[in-house]
């Protein structure tokens, strides 16, 4: 029996959270279809953009992301937007909505009235909860990506399933695994042979950055201009460049290697394994051992409490 989704999301527990959307007709969400030789692959660009975007504009940050044939991962952390003005509120959800009259004549500068005022602050009250909700998060998500998909197939109907499926990671381990195992799924289902050559994964993102401002916003149908800046993936705490930023308690060296030893294990109900005779992924990117050295050494001071590895 399925429950509420606010039984299922409690940022006061934790932020992190682990998503699945799947797609229920045959016709693949992504890649080719063997039955008809249609290509979908270009679709995987239409979600990994559109994560991009809706990341940069809601206050939820995404930690790991792999675009599958069917369907596709999340792990996402949730923040809170308290902090945010209400005009901030406002640039952030016209970008999605036009808004109702009141809202436009409020943010064009026009004079209210006292009983217009509460309205407009009620209805950015309400948008500033929706702004740092998972359920609007993956609702403006998954609509845009399924009305595409059917004009493409000339066809209506459902595209998703009727709920996104979504779990909870309590702890820094759960995270970390979570993470591994989204940014594996091209390589465990044989689509690639290393976490470098996996496509539309947020691994190849970290190693490769490629996202831009105007390839994201190329194939996008939005209510406005996009004035806000492409907010990266949630970053490391070795690879964060603002001290005011929360990032991820672990090196990214550290967690690139851990994705590459979980990848070589051989497991009889997945295709795929990172090949054994491959050398380690730290010398295939030429990342030098010294460096590595200090990295593991001051991990602790880094992270500021241990990762408690898994038996």
């Amino acid at each position: 029996m399925t429950q509420p989704r606010q039984q299922l999301i409690s940022p006061a527990d934790t932020p992190y959270y682990h998503c699945v959307s799947r797609c229920v007709r045959r016709a693949f969400l992504c890649g080719s279809d063997k039955v008809t030789g249609q290509s979908y692959e270009h679709r995987r660009q239409w979600l990994e953009h559109r994560i991009h975007l809706l990341s940069s504009i809601f206050a939820i940050d995404i930690c790991a992301y792999a675009v599958m044939s069917n369907h596709y991962h999340l792990v996402v952390k949730l923040n809170d937007s308290g902090e945010w003005t209400d005009h901030m509120v406002l640039d952030r959800w016209l970008t999605l909505y036009k808004g109702p009259l009141l809202i436009q004549r409020y943010y064009n500068g026009e004079a209210l009235s006292k009983v217009e005022k509460e309205a407009v602050s009620q209805i950015i009250n309400v948008w500033r909860q929706r702004l740092q909700s998972l359920s609007w998060f993956m609702k403006c998500l998954n609509e845009p990506i399924a009305r595409l998909a059917n004009a493409e197939d000339n066809c209506t109907g459902h595209f998703w399933e009727s709920r996104f499926k979504s779990q909870a990671l309590l702890t820094d381990e759960a995270l970390l695994s979570c993470m591994a195992y989204v940014d594996l799924n091209p390589i465990r289902a044989g689509m690639a042979k290393t976490p470098e050559t996996s496509e539309h994964t947020s691994i190849q993102e970290r190693i490769n950055p490629v996202i831009t401002l105007e390839s994201a916003i190329k194939d996008q149908a939005l209510a406005s201009e996009f004035n806000l800046p492409i907010k990266p993936l949630l970053p490391f705490e070795d690879t964060i460049r603002s001290t005011c930023q929360a990032g991820i308690a672990y090196l990214l060296s550290d967690y690139l290697q851990l994705v590459d030893w979980t990848g070589r294990a051989v497991r009889d109900d997945k295709r795929g394994a990172i090949p054994e005779h491959l050398p380690p992924i730290l010398k295939r990117f030429n990342i030098p051992a010294e460096h590595w050295l200090t990295n593991s050494q001051h991990f602790e001071q880094i992270v500021h409490r241990r990762f408690r590895k898994s038996a």
